[in-house]
């Protein structure tokens, strides 16, 4: 009986040192932050900074090589269109013209001399080449009537016949002329051929002496000079910079992660960083199709319904879009969610004070926070703590 009770008394022994043991080896509980997920409905929205668009930016240049011999605006100049902006030298181009205009006027004048003194000589001298055939007939007749009676020889009326037939080469000469000099004639056509060669000379000749004035296309604002008078003017050198007028706009760089938040139409406030307390509307009109891969960004343009006074061109502004309503939904801060950028995101969940990993969906980013669309319900715990392995003893940090 003794020997019973002291077995008993040594295996209750053992056990409590193994206990003892084991509590004293087993890891100690891990202090970690911990968020209960929550279901709510959160207004989406994309903060992203970007500048001012000038509605059209003209580089203004010369189409000719030219001496500036003056420049009429300066930079921030307000200019209309059609307004002159530098205007070249011209006594070369302008006798050009003169003497396009003199060949022109040489040419019209040949025009109108064959329609009104060339034309009616030609029809004069046919009408007395046939004069001169029908005196020659009669003439060769009258030698063949004396030549039978035996009044003149064979000779005579051989000269008659001859002068005849001289008569019929200048009536048909004569005809050739009246052909050629009337309006379907050869002589005809090539007078207004010279003339419209003259008249498109003097057209080139004075759309050179034109290119002299170089003129605003449009009404805008002068961005930039960078010529003055006495410099030479050539075709590839710019000479001032425009900026047309026309409704602002801004361009935006966004996240291609944002993608999801981002339409047509959507609005968006903006305030300059100068004027950072005069926030005004902006609304999406353009997204960009494709996606810059170096910056891993994409392209908005926004239109500005009432643009304030103070914007001025390239100026950095701070763009608050609005993006969709999301209803029930469930976010974490990003920083919670492991391998994030990978194809097999987790979280960590505290059950019962044990590290449980817990794959998930993601759905949007926005601002630090990144949407779990699946995985995880409300009222789960969510592990913030980064440093801690699944399966780890876990106390709550207070």
């Amino acid at each position: 009986m003794r020997t019973g009770v002291r077995g008993l008394l040594i295996a209750a022994a053992l056990l409590m040192i193994a206990a003892l043991a084991y509590v004293a080896t087993r890891p100690k509980p891990v202090a970690v932050d911990v968020m209960i997920a929550q279901r709510e409905d959160v207004q989406t929205g994309v903060v992203a900074s970007g500048r001012v668009l000038a509605p059209s930016r003209v580089d203004i240049g010369a189409t000719i090589t030219g001496r500036v011999l003056t420049v009429a605006v300066r930079e921030g100049a307000r200019v209309a269109e059609g307004q002159l902006l530098v205007q070249l030298e011209q006594p070369e181009l302008a006798a050009a013209v003169s003497q396009a205009r003199a060949a022109r006027d040489r040419a019209r004048a040949r025009v109108q001399s064959v329609a009104t003194l060339a034309l009616p000589t030609a029809r004069e001298a046919q009408t007395q080449a046939e004069w001169n055939v029908s005196l020659a007939e009669r003439e060769y007749k009258r030698a063949q009537d004396l030549l039978a009676k035996g009044f003149i020889s064979q000779s005579r009326v051989d000269e008659a016949e001859r002068q005849l037939q001289v008569a019929k080469s200048q009536l048909a000469a004569a005809k050739s002329q009246v052909t050629a000099q009337s309006s379907p004639g050869a002589e005809a056509q090539q007078a207004r051929s010279q003339l419209a060669e003259a008249e498109a000379a003097l057209q080139l000749a004075q759309a050179r002496l034109a290119q002299t004035e170089i003129r605003a296309p449009a009404a805008g604002v002068v961005l930039e000079r960078l010529i003055e008078p006495g410099d030479i003017a050539q075709p590839a050198r710019r000479m001032m910079t425009l900026a047309l007028d026309g409704p602002a706009r801004l361009i935006v760089q966004v996240d291609e992660k944002n993608l999801p938040l981002l339409q047509a139409g959507s609005k968006a406030l903006a305030a300059a960083d100068a004027f950072p307390t005069e926030r005004f509307e902006a609304v999406i009109a353009y997204i960009s199709p494709g996606v810059d891969a170096a910056r891993g960004s994409v392209e908005l343009r926004l239109d500005i319904p009432r643009a304030p006074a103070f914007l001025k061109s390239d100026m950095t502004v701070a763009v608050d879009i609005t993006g969709p309503l999301l209803k029930q939904a469930v976010f974490a801060p990003a920083d919670s969610v492991h391998q994030l950028q990978s194809d097999a995101p987790y979280v960590v969940l505290d059950r019962e004070g044990v590290a449980v990993k817990a794959p998930v969906r993601l759905g949007v980013q926005m601002q630090g926070k990144v949407q779990l669309v699946s995985g995880v319900d409300a009222g789960a715990r969510l592990v913030l703590t980064r440093e801690v392995e699944p399966g780890a003893r876990l106390r709550e940090r207070k």
